[in-house]
C-alpha cells in the first residue's frame, strides 16, 4: 500500500475543516497510508517588505524540509505548476504506483507559498487553478482528489 504524506504550513483550527479532513482521512484509509504533518507558521506582519516575506518562507521551508523523504515522489502544489484533470491525476498516481513508487508527498505552503529551496527539492509542482486558496481549504480540496483519484483508478463511481 501506497504511502501518502501531506506537508503543510499552519494548523487547522476550525473544526468544520478538521471535521472534512477527518473524513476524507478515513475514506482514504481503504486505499492508503496517509500521514498529515504540520509545521509551525511564521506571522508576517502586515506591509511586509519583500526581504522580510522571503525570511518567513524560508524559514516556513526550512520546517518543511526536514519532513521531505529523498526516495519519496514529491509534489509542491503551487500556482505555476502543472494542472491535471481529475483522470489526469489519477493517471499520475496509477503511473507511481506501477512505476514502484511507495511514497508520494505533497507539500502545501504558508500564505506567502513555497521558498525556493523547497521547491528545488521536489520532483514535480500541480496547480488546481489560477486562483489563490487558504491553505485549509486547499488541504479538504487536496484530500478529496486523491479520494476521487481512488476511485478512478479502482473502477469506482465518483461524484462527476
Amino acid at each position: 500500500m501506497i504511502s501518502i504524506d501531506i506537508l503543510c504550513v499552519g494548523k487547522i483550527k476550525e473544526k468544520y475543516w478538521n471535521d472534512a479532513i477527518s473524513e476524507y482521512s478515513k475514506r482514504l484509509s481503504k486505499y492508503c497510508k496517509l500521514k498529515v504533518t504540520e509545521v509551525q507558521d511564521e506571522k508576517t506582519p502586515d506591509n511586509a517588505s519583500d526581504a522580510l516575506e522571503q525570511q518567513i518562507k524560508d524559514k516556513e521551508g526550512d520546517k518543511l524540509l526536514k519532513y521531505i523523504d529523498p526516495k519519496a515522489y514529491v509534489v509542491a502544489l503551487a500556482i505555476d505548476g502543472k494542472r491535471y484533470s481529475s483522470t489526469g491525476f489519477a493517471d499520475l498516481f496509477e503511473e507511481k504506483t506501477v512505476s514502484g513508487t511507495s511514497k508520494i508527498q505533497f507539500i502545501i505552503g504558508g500564505s506567502l507559498g513555497l521558498s525556493d529551496k523547497v521547491l528545488g527539492n521536489v520532483s514535480g509542482k500541480i496547480s488546481f487553478s489560477d486562483m489563490t486558496f487558504p491553505h485549509q481549504m486547499m488541504r479538504v480540496i487536496l484530500l478529496e482528489q486523491i479520494y476521487r483519484a481512488y476511485r478512478i483508478i479502482n473502477g469506482e463511481p465518483y461524484h462527476k
